[in-house]
Parts: C-alpha cells; structure tokens; sequence
C-alpha cells in the first residue's frame, strides 16, 4: 500500500514537473524566444542620406525592443515601392509594414491589403496620440471612419529662394514674391540668359501636385474628399495650368520642356536657378550643401495661399499575424513620437508630423539656430489633402499625361485638362453607381 502511495505521488509530481516545464517554454516562446521579424519597404524621393537614417532609426528601435527586428528594406522612388508591394501581394509575400504614399490609401484598400490601424490604436490606449498629428496630414490618411495610415514623412512645397541672388538683381532678401504677378516679376528681374533662370518649378516626378498647389491658390482644388470624381478641367484649373507654363513660354524665366524633379534642387544648389517649388523633404539637402544665403517660403498665392500636403504614411499589411501587426504598430508608434518626429525632420527637412515635435527642446533649438525650417509647417494652416482617388495610379496618369502634353508644346491646357477629366471619369466610373 505504501508503495502504490509512493508511486502515485510519484507520478503527480513528474506530471507537476512536466507541466511546469510546459508552462516555462510557452513563456519563453512567446517572451524570450525567438524574436518577431518584420520587413519594411521603405522608399526615398529626396536628396540627402536618407537611407542611412532609415537603417538608423530601425537599429535604435530593435535595441530598445531585443524581442522585435525592424528590417528595412530600400525599394527606389515611391512608384517603384508601390509597385513591388503590389507584387509581393500578388505573389502572397507581402512586406509587413511599409511607408508608401498618403496618396496610395483608396488603391491600398481596394485591394484589401492593409488594415485600418483603429483596433491596434484601441487597445494600445493611444486615441491621444493620433489627436497629436496635424489635422493636414490626417486628411489622407482616414476614410470611411477609419485610420489607415499614420503620418510619417511629410511635406508640403514651398518656394527656395537665393537672397544672394535676390541683392543682386536690386530686390529685398527679406522680402519673397507672395503673390503670382511678384513670381513672374521677381524671376524676370532674377533671369540671366545661359547662366541663371528666375525659377524652376519641376514637370517630372510628381507634375500633378505642382499642378494642385496653383490650382489650390487659384482657389478650386481637384478632386471630392471621399475619392470618386475630380475636378480637373475648371475655369479655375485651366488658368492655374496657363500661368505655370506661361512662366516658361510667355515669361520666358523657366526652361521650356521638362524640369526634372531629381536635379532641379541640384539647380538650386549650383545657382543656375534662384528660385525653386520643391518639397520640404529637400531642406536639408539644400542647408547642408548651398554655399549661398537662402530663405523658405509660402509659395506665392494667387485667390489664395494654397499647397497640398505631400508624402509617406506608414501602412500595415492584411496578409501577416496578428502578432506582427502588433508589432509593427509598437514600431510605427515609436518612430512617430514626439523627440523621434523631431529628430526626423531636423535630419530630412520633411514636416515633423506631431505638434509636441515642435514643443521639444531639440527642435525649440534647431528653429531658432533655422528658422526656415518652419515655413512648412506654418504652410499647413492652409493645406488640403493631396490628390487621392480611387485607381489612383490610372487617375494620376491621365492629369500627368496632359501636364507634359502641355509643357512640352503639344496641347493647349483646356484641351489637354478636358482628355484628362473625361479619362480620369471613365477610370472612376465604378465608383459612382
């Protein structure tokens, strides 16, 4: 009898031990184990060392989180990375978390690719830290009573401008054109034949949102907010896209043809142009390479100041675990705290998309040392969503196509706006049943 007790007891104590064990390993799977990996696509679109910052802000992040491992990934410009997200979805790959235009949010969702980021927000408690961001920079970032996305690197255009060059053409380095009639006066004083233009604002890259910044300041912006229609042939937008080229073909202060978005801050920077649109993103770049005295400003208005905001948002993908969603929000909410922000912006030029960004003591010290830095962000007071629509790339494609159809001389900017409307209805047609 006292055997059997004794073998009993035994056994109850091995399967105690056992199930110890058990419950040990479980913890250290799912705490010290194996740490989560995440891919994230990342593009860069401005000049500077972009990408040994974004390798940086991934190493600090996996010190601080030895269980989580950020791998970035470089995918070229933005078009190229949307590209090969829309690749790796299709071949059920797809990267966990990537930053990708604002503007990408309707294509994203219509291939049910990413998740709206709401639940994740709910359970971190973290409703105050998305009151945070600037309301700008949101406006492409929620539909249908979601948050898809969270703002990362972020800009508006604005006007670059040689104060250098400004004294020696007789006018006031303090003292930027703030209206369309001042631009075109202020180039042609600024212009020398074969050696200087009075500005470059560029036709490649990105034409359509140099196109809604005169549009916005001609007082009509082109498209609904909910993404179903544009807006691309009014009054008011053929007289946008009238004066933008007539600064090259009646003006005669900017290259006829194509200016090309990558070289055009090189322009600026070599002084074959002393005025420039160019995004935030570049301010930097040009800080740290200029050899001149150069101011920032709101681009000049005409109805109105006016710029769509511009940029990446972060994004989480549908197809990974619910652990790795996780995770990645633990990233996308580290990376976009207020010191980070900050950091960010001083680094890039991009707008630190948080208002507590400009509240730290590093940027309180970085505006007053660089007050330049924030025109962008004063900018935001009158910005409107970027261009974003459903079929975003068809739609983009059309309004692009009549931009260079009309710099390059081939159409008139009421025939050309007119083609491009009627396409970009077409493409939208679906989604206004």
């Amino acid at each position: 009898m006292k055997k059997a007790a004794l073998m009993l007891i035994t056994i109850i104590l091995g399967i105690s031990m056992m199930a110890g064990c058990s419950s040990k390993e479980t913890a250290t799977n799912e705490g010290d184990g194996k740490p989560i990996e995440l891919t994230w696509y990342f593009p860069v679109a401005v000049g500077g060392p972009v990408t040994k910052l974004i390798e940086k802000l991934a190493d600090d992040f996996n010190k601080e989180h030895p269980n989580i491992i950020v791998k970035p990934v470089y995918t070229g410009t933005y078009e190229e990375t949307m590209t090969k997200v829309q690749t790796a979805i299709q071949g059920k790959d797809s990267p966990d978390l990537a930053v990708l235009l604002s503007t990408d949010l309707y294509t994203l969702i219509d291939m049910d690719a990413i998740i709206p980021m709401d639940e994740l927000i709910k359970k971190d408690k973290a409703g105050e830290m998305l009151a945070g961001f600037y309301p700008a920079f949101m406006e492409n970032s929620e539909t249908e009573g979601n948050t898809w996305s969270i703002p990362f690197q972020r800009s508006t255009i604005v006007l670059y401008y040689n104060k250098d060059a400004f004294k020696e053409a007789g006018l006031d380095p303090e003292k930027p054109p703030t209206n369309w009639d001042e631009l075109a006066e202020y180039a042609t004083k600024l212009n020398k034949p074969g050696s200087q233009w009075g500005v470059e604002i560029p036709t490649s890259g990105f034409p359509y949102w140099m196109f809604q910044a005169f549009a916005l300041q001609n007082g009509k912006n082109l498209m609904n907010d909910d993404g179903t229609k544009v807006y691309f042939n009014t009054k008011e937008n053929v007289e946008a896209l009238q004066y933008w080229v007539d600064l090259a073909k009646n003006h005669k202060v900017m290259p006829e043809g194509v200016i090309d978005w990558a070289t055009a801050p090189s322009d600026f920077i070599e002084g074959k142009t002393a005025m420039l649109y160019h995004t935030t993103g570049n301010l930097t770049n040009i800080k740290e390479n200029a050899k001149f005295n150069f101011g920032v400003a709101f681009m000049p208005a005409n109805k109105q100041f006016g710029s769509p905001t511009g940029g990446g948002n972060f994004y989480v993908f549908k197809g990974i675990s619910e652990e790795k969603q996780a995770a990645a929000w633990k990233f996308i909410r580290w990376a976009t705290e207020s010191e980070r922000a900050a950091q960010w912006s001083i680094d890039t030029g991009y707008v630190a998309t948080r208002k507590s960004a400009y509240e730290t003591d590093l940027m309180k010290e970085y505006t007053n040392s660089f007050p330049q830095a924030t025109v962008a962000r004063d900018q935001l007071e009158h910005a409107s969503a970027e261009l974003s629509t459903h079929n975003n790339g068809k739609v983009y494609k059309a309004i692009n196509d009549a931009i260079q159809a009309v710099v390059t001389g081939q159409e008139e900017p009421e025939e050309a706006l007119k083609k491009a409307q009627k396409e970009a209805e077409q493409i939208l047609a679906p989604f206004n049943k």
